[in-house]
């Protein structure tokens, strides 16, 4: 399998979550925290510190991104409209969601192709771990960050990468 490890992430073209694209191509310029998110994890409290970064940096030019994906334990088992109802319901997300995909193996959606190369602060990079990993693009489109599962979304090291691309 080839990767595109060190092509922007943003380059790429996947599906929202209701249909149609999520074109993410409109996020050129922009910081991105691009996470495979799951609503039936442990670790799916994390939509509330997500939702929060978001409501904090989206008028400094921040978005997350969730990714569902269901291939941990079929910890994201919904359809698109089940995904939507919970995260708006329950954690009241406003930020995009795109398709749900494969994060790993031989059906890894070319996004994830773009991400897996870049190493965490442990220095692990490949397969996504868990539900939950994220990854932090600069304005200009390249991959600046890696987060494991594990790190609250509003962690100092997570807050102090995405101030430090904001400017």
């Amino acid at each position: 399998m080839t990767t595109d490890a060190g092509a922007s992430p943003l380059g790429v073209e996947i599906g929202a979550l209701q249909g149609g694209s999520a074109g993410l191509s409109q996020y050129d310029g922009k910081v991105v925290l691009i996470v495979n998110v799951a609503s039936k994890c442990g670790l799916t409290p994390q939509y509330s510190g997500l939702e929060r970064l978001q409501e904090r940096y989206a008028e400094k030019g921040f978005t997350v991104l969730g990714v569902p994906c269901n291939q941990f334990l079929g910890q994201e088992p919904g359809t698109a409209e089940e995904i939507a109802e919970f995260c708006s319901a329950t954690y009241g997300v406003t930020f995009p969601l795109t398709e749900k995909v494969e994060v790993n193996g031989e059906a890894r959606h070319p996004l994830y192709e773009r991400l897996v190369g870049f190493a965490d602060g442990e220095g692990h990079t490949g397969d996504i771990r868990w539900n939950f990993e994220k990854f932090l693009v600069g304005r200009d489109g390249t991959v600046v960050a890696r987060f494991s599962p594990q790190t609250e979304p509003e962690a100092a090291d997570v807050v102090a990468a995405i101030e430090a691309q904001l400017g």
